[in-house]
C-alpha cells in the first residue's frame, strides 16, 4: 500500500497510473502537479487525483512514489524542482519513452539522491492524450520497462516494479542504453513513419482527394500519427541518433524494395511479402495468451 504518490503530468500515462492504483486499492492519495490549472482541475474532477500539490514542497512531504509523466524534453527542470525537496523515503520514476537522456537529466539534478530515481517506460500509449483519455486499465498485461541503475537499492526497484503490476502490468528490465536501440526501431521510428506519411499527402495540391478515399489500410498504417505531436517531437530529438540509424536502415530497405518494384520482379516482391507477413503473424501469435 502507498500512503501517498504524486503524479506530475496527470495525462494519459500518469493518469491511467494513477487509476489503476486506485482501482487496485494500492494508494491512499493521489497528489497532483502540472504545467496547466485547468487540467489539473478537470483530473480533480474526473476523480484521478485526490487534490493539486501547491508546489512541490507540499507534493513530495509525506510522498511514497513519484511518477513523472510529463514530455521527455521537460524532465530537467522538474528534477532540479524536486531535488531541494525529496526526502530519503521518497522514490522517484518515469515515463519517459527515451531513458538515456532522463538518467542523464537525473544524475545531473539529484547528485547524491541518484539512487531513488528508477527509470521506467510504459509501453502502453494511446494515440489520444490528456486527462480525460486516462483508463484504470490501460496497463492491464502491457509491458513496462523498468531501466534500473548501479546506484538503485533492489527493495526500491522492487517497491516501483510492486506498483506497476498492482496496475496489472508485465515488468522487464534493459539497460537504458538498450532500450533506446530497441525502441528506436519498434517505436520511434514507426511513429516517425506515420507523421511524415500524412505529412507527405497533406501538403499535396490533391490532398482533399486522397484523404477522401483513404480507408482502413492507410487508417491503420497511419493511427500513430494522432500521437502527442510535443512528445513525439522530444522523443525524436532525445534518441536522434539511434533513431537517425533505423531510419537509415529502413531507407535501404526501400531502396531494395523499389529495385524489385521498378524491375516488375514478381517473384522477388512476393518473396519479401511473404517473409514480413510470416513473420508478423508469428509476432503476433506470440502475444496471445497460452492456449487461445
Amino acid at each position: 500500500m502507498l500512503k501517498k504518490i504524486v503524479v506530475c503530468g496527470v495525462g494519459l500515462i500518469g493518469g491511467s497510473f494513477a487509476l489503476g492504483l486506485k482501482a487496485a486499492g494500492a494508494v491512499g492519495e493521489v497528489v497532483g502537479l502540472g504545467r496547466t490549472r485547468a487540467a489539473l482541475d478537470e483530473a480533480c474532477r474526473l476523480g484521478v487525483i485526490d487534490r493539486v500539490a501547491e508546489d512541490w514542497a507540499d507534493a513530495l512531504r509525506g510522498a511514497d512514489l513519484v511518477l513523472l509523466a510529463m514530455p521527455v524534453g521537460q524532465m530537467r527542470p522538474v528534477f532540479d524542482a524536486l531535488a531541494p525537496h525529496l526526502a530519503p523515503g521518497t522514490l522517484v520514476t518515469d515515463g519517459g519513452s527515451t531513458k538515456s537522456d532522463v538518467v542523464a537529466a537525473a544524475r545531473a539534478a539529484l547528485g547524491d539522491k541518484i539512487g531513488q530515481f528508477i527509470p521506467g517506460h510504459p509501453i502502453a500509449g494511446a494515440e489520444k492524450s490528456g486527462v480525460a483519455a486516462a483508463q484504470a486499465d490501460l496497463y492491464l498485461d502491457k509491458r513496462v520497462v523498468l531501466t534500473p541503475l548501479a546506484e538503485n537499492p533492489a527493495a526500491a526497484v522492487a517497491r516501483v516494479q510492486q506498483a506497476w503490476e498492482a496496475c496489472g502490468a508485465r515488468v522487464s528490465r534493459l539497460a537504458p542504453e538498450d532500450h533506446d536501440r530497441v525502441f528506436a526501431a519498434v517505436s520511434h521510428l514507426p511513429h516517425l513513419l506515420a507523421f511524415a506519411l500524412v505529412h507527405d499527402f497533406a501538403q499535396r495540391p490533391n490532398s482533399d482527394q486522397l484523404f477522401g478515399f483513404a480507408a482502413g489500410g492507410f487508417r491503420d498504417f497511419t493511427r500513430i500519427a494522432s500521437s502527442h505531436p510535443e512528445m513525439w517531437r522530444d522523443i525524436c530529438v532525445a534518441n536522434r541518433q539511434a533513431l537517425l540509424l533505423e531510419l537509415d536502415a529502413y531507407m535501404a530497405e526501400l531502396m531494395r524494395t523499389r529495385v524489385l518494384l521498378a524491375a516488375a520482379d514478381a517473384e522477388g516482391l512476393e518473396e519479401l511479402f511473404s517473409t514480413a507477413r510470416a513473420r508478423r503473424d508469428a509476432w503476433l501469435d506470440s502475444l496471445l495468451p497460452p492456449g487461445e
